[in-house]
């Protein structure tokens, strides 16, 4: 009787605190702008949609609730949501250490991409650091399951490497074999109407990214159709539709639909890909490891892919399995091409659209390659030299941000403007609405890439523009990505001159994973004279 009583009071004392609990946060959550909404479903009818309209109706109330303060909210079932679109608003949850930890939609990467830098938690371990710098010793604090976050750091320790000067500097080679290979694939195009550029683009990108995170070529652009380029494709846009689904979020429910087959269809050729090329480079690489002492430095030396470096720091697998690899390689694969490909595409179509600003790309190319030089493959240091060409990607970037939201969990209350934002909410940066402030950016919606002229970005918030996010929590890649889509898209352009065949007023946005024309970035070319 006493046990049963003691059971009782236990679990009503719970009942109580978890009300208590609640009720601050539903006070807290109703003071700040957005929709009313329904009992348990909260704003779930209104953003059960399509992947473009669900982007559009986001957008539409940042707008209606959020434009003066930068701040709204929404519910999605008993989760509620902030949305912030100012640099204001951003920086107290991305300029913190406390609000590390991505939100719980990126669980539904977790099958495919198990716990690796994207999806790792990023809640720092309060127990002491050890002192030692090697890079081996980093490894001993990975193994600790029960602190997920120094997982995390960790793994953000080793992978830094990778993208040294010198490792990006070889990587070089590798743009430039899958750019030729691009606008060879394009001439079919040329002079012959329009098309979407994004497919040509997108393949070009998993080529690229394949070579240089495994140093396995998938042969994207020749073989679009192949099983594992389909797999990459369909897993994206199954974790959308799970994400944006609140009856997919539970999995016993989400195994009953037709999503599930498919789902573990495809997470088996990509899981098995990347566990095949794992396995044959580790031999490799452990062969000749067997007569040569690792050392940092002659990593920096070598010609390396991402998997590469991961499989000599794993020491023949006693600091990181084949599995921790995996995650981590599949992670560059899932993020290193989409993105990239979105970027590269939107710049076309706005130099497409703007023939004035893509001439003065063209007048830079021509003073880095010179009369004639057409076939020359770009060095490092024709990159660097592609300024102005930087500030159109960059422009491309604040209209048509690659990941148009940025998901983090609110781990403490927080104070945001004059609101406290409660812990257990989901924070969501709305990017595109960000890189629109007109306070920041005059004239919002013009393609102008002077605003990234260094005299012109003088005393801007650090936090009003965010194409690779912000704070500890960072791209990772952001330098790899901008080399390589430069080499792409100066490779692009000293071939052909790009007009763009639809206006900027009839395309249709999709926020998906990352962002996209529902109907795709049409686009006309000519052949150029060599230049």
């Amino acid at each position: 009787m006493n046990i049963l009583l003691t059971a009782i009071l236990t679990v009503l004392g719970w009942l109580a605190m978890w009300y208590r609990s609640r009720r601050r946060m539903l006070k807290l959550i109703e003071k700040i702008p957005g929709p009313w909404a329904l009992p348990l479903l909260g704003n779930v009818i209104e953003l059960n949609v399509d992947h473009d309209e669900l982007f559009q109706r986001l957008m539409g109330m940042q707008l209606f609730w959020g434009r003066n303060e930068g701040i709204n909210k929404a519910w999605l079932g008993t989760t509620p949501y902030v949305f912030l679109s100012k640099a204001s608003t951003v920086e107290p949850i991305l300029g913190s250490s406390r609000h590390l930890a991505k939100s719980k939609d990126y669980r539904f990467l977790q099958p495919w991409l198990g716990t690796g830098l994207l999806t790792s938690s990023g809640k720092v371990d309060r127990r002491p650091e050890n002192n030692s710098k090697s890079l081996l010793n980093v490894r001993s604090q990975i193994s600790v399951p029960s602190f997920p976050g120094k997982k995390w750091h960790s793994r953000r320790k080793i992978l830094t490497p990778t993208f040294h000067f010198k490792i990006l500097q070889d990587f070089v080679d590798i743009f430039s074999e899958q750019t030729e290979i691009l606008v060879e694939k394009m001439s079919k195009e040329a002079g012959k109407g329009s098309f979407n550029i994004f497919p040509y683009i997108t393949h070009c990108a998993l080529d690229i990214i394949c070579e240089t995170a495994m140093g396995r070529r998938v042969y994207a652009q020749d073989d679009s159709e192949s099983v594992y380029v389909k797999a990459v494709y369909e897993m994206g846009g199954i974790v959308q539709t799970r994400q944006a689904t609140l009856w997919y979020h539970p999995d016993w429910l989400f195994r009953l639909t037709s999503f599930y087959k498919k789902h573990q269809n495809n997470l088996k050729i990509l899981h098995k890909f990347s566990m095949k090329v794992i396995s044959e480079r580790r031999q490799v690489i452990e062969d000749r490891l067997a007569e040569i002492e690792y050392d940092k430095e002659q990593c920096v030396n070598k010609k390396l892919a991402f998997l590469d470096l991961l499989i000599e720091a794993s020491r023949g697998g006693t600091l990181l399995s084949d599995e921790d690899i995996r995650e981590e390689v599949d992670t560059f694969m899932f993020e290193g091409h989409d993105t990239t490909s979105s970027a590269m595409s939107w710049t076309l179509f706005l130099l497409g659209c703007h023939s004035e600003i893509q001439e003065k790309v063209v007048a830079e190319l021509e003073e880095i390659f010179g009369e004639g030089n057409s076939e020359r493959r770009p060095s490092m240091q024709d990159l660097h030299a592609m300024k102005y060409l930087e500030r159109c990607i960059k422009e491309a970037l604040r209209l048509y941000p690659s990941v148009p939201l940025l998901a983090r969990q609110v781990s403490v209350d927080t104070k945001i403007g004059k609101y406290v934002v409660p812990r257990g909410t989901t924070a969501i940066i709305a990017v595109p609405m960000l890189h629109r402030d007109s306070k920041v950016f005059p004239n919002p919606e013009c393609f102008d890439p002077d605003r990234f002229l260094p005299e012109n970005m003088i005393g801007r918030h650090p936090y009003a523009y965010l194409p690779f996010s912000a704070g500890p929590r960072n791209c990772i890649g952001q330098k790899y990505a901008i080399l390589e889509e430069k080499a792409v898209l100066s490779g692009v352009l000293r071939k052909y001159k790009i007009e763009a065949a639809c206006r900027r007023e009839d395309i249709i946005v999709s926020g998906e994973l990352v962002t996209r024309a529902k109907h795709g970035l049409v686009v006309k070319i000519t052949a150029r004279k060599k230049i």
